[in-house]
């Protein structure tokens, strides 16, 4: 691989902005580096959607990344597990159509449709909790209704007991946070793995009306009859965290975040100009909950350009955050929050073959939560200036540590 790196990618996201016009300004394709691991970064939409549909391209190191496969990237890499997994994240061709179709019988329009009472359910007991503060008090949005949300919709959908939702947050949060030396990830990790194990251990002795005993039992009815092995087994139960609960945190969080700093936009939807769905769309494009996804590989050479060839092998990185804002697709507003878009176009959810089968489980939480928090709250309001939220320390996801608000005047 060619080793010249146009960009170190902060993981701290400290300054996504300036990071995301600097891919721009590198071109459709550009070597970055991502906590030492050397990647071609692509952020031009039109190539990213190409290639997340090319079946030149692989999602699986045990195949096509020669890093990964002389156990280079296990024994340094703090992002191991998320090329390491045995599931449909990391399967490509024919492992992956089985393992999606395996799945993907949880997640159809009409098991979605099921969730929304049990969505609004919940959203409306948190906002209750949350009416309960005084005028003035400050109100810790993520920990009010971001968090809590898709935790328990996600425990629902999962069967996990409600003694277990604050250890799993904890170490689902440490799966994105990119600041982790290699030793704290694998112990995160670790950790992970014990919650999901235990809670296969308790599905099988009492199977429930949740997705864990369903893929204990489920069989490939169109393929070799084959079930999921262990590790699949548990390595899908964590797909299911990882894309169902930090990602829906960050959306609610940025959605928010977008309206209080942009009070015009907010009018627009109250007046009926538009609706919430362009609201949730917009945010998707605007603020994309995953930026950096890692990661794909070259299965052969791919010519780009004249000057850019990405090498068999070399790991590829889909830069959403970056494609969703690009002025080839959205053009000079591209970095400005627009409900009133013509074109909402994004890539929040992926392309192709590995689109997220989550998207409308995620969308259905938005549209339950945001409109009824400001119905709710009309006077909602950031607590502190918009240039000291701090942003989640990761390079994967994009939103705040705190999102601090107040829900009503001081009286």
């Amino acid at each position: 691989m060619d080793c010249t790196v146009s960009l170190v990618l902060d993981p701290t996201a400290r300054n996504r902005p300036a990071e995301e016009a600097a891919l721009h300004a590198a071109g459709p394709a550009a070597l970055v580096d991502i906590l030492g691991v050397t990647a071609w970064s692509v952020s031009d939409p039109v190539l990213l959607k190409s290639l997340l549909n090319d079946p030149r391209v692989s999602k699986d190191p045990r195949r096509h990344w020669p890093a990964f496969i002389n156990g280079e990237i296990q024994q340094k890499w703090p992002l191991a597990l998320w090329v390491a997994v045995s599931n449909m994240f990391t399967a490509h061709g024919q492992a992956h159509d089985r393992l999606r179709r395996l799945v993907s019988r949880a997640f159809t329009a009409r098991a979605t449709a099921a969730m929304v009472p049990r969505i609004e359910q919940i959203t409306t007991r948190l906002l209750n909790r949350m009416a309960r503060t005084q005028p003035g008090e400050i109100v810790e949005l993520r920990e009010a209704l971001a968090f809590p949300l898709p935790i328990q919709v996600i425990a629902d959908f999962m069967g996990l007991a409600e003694e277990t939702w604050p250890r799993l947050r904890t170490v689902a949060d440490g799966i994105f946070d990119t600041t982790l030396t290699h030793q704290e990830a694998d112990a995160n990790s670790a950790a992970m793995y014990t919650i999901l194990t235990s809670l296969v251990e308790a599905k099988r002795s009492t199977p429930g009306p949740d997705i864990t005993s369903a893929l204990i039992n489920v069989r490939d009815d169109e393929g070799d009859g084959s079930r999921l092995t262990e590790q699949e087994l548990l390595d899908t139960l964590l797909l299911i965290i990882t894309a169902g609960y930090e990602t829906t945190v960050n959306l609610l969080d940025n959605a928010t975040t977008a309206l209080l700093t942009h009070p015009d936009q907010l009018a627009h939807v109250r007046s009926g100009r538009t609706d919430w769905d362009a609201v949730i769309e917009e945010t998707l494009r605007y603020a994309s909950p995953v930026t950096h996804l890692p990661l794909r590989y070259a299965v052969e050479d791919l010519p780009l350009t004249d000057r850019i060839v990405i090498r068999q092998g070399e790991p590829i990185l889909a830069s959403y955050g970056a494609a969703n804002r690009h002025p080839d697709l959205h053009g000079a507003t591209a970095g400005q929050f627009d409900i009133l878009r013509a074109n909402q176009q994004h890539l929040a959810f992926g392309h192709g073959p590995h689109f997220c089968l989550g998207a409308p489980l995620a969308r259905a939480e938005a549209r339950a939560a945001i409109p009824a928090l400001f119905d709710r709250f009309p006077d909602l309001a950031l607590a502190v200036a918009a240039e000291d939220l701090e942003p989640v320390a990761s390079l994967i996801v994009r939103g705040h540590r705190t999102l601090p608000v107040r829900l009503r005047p001081a009286a």
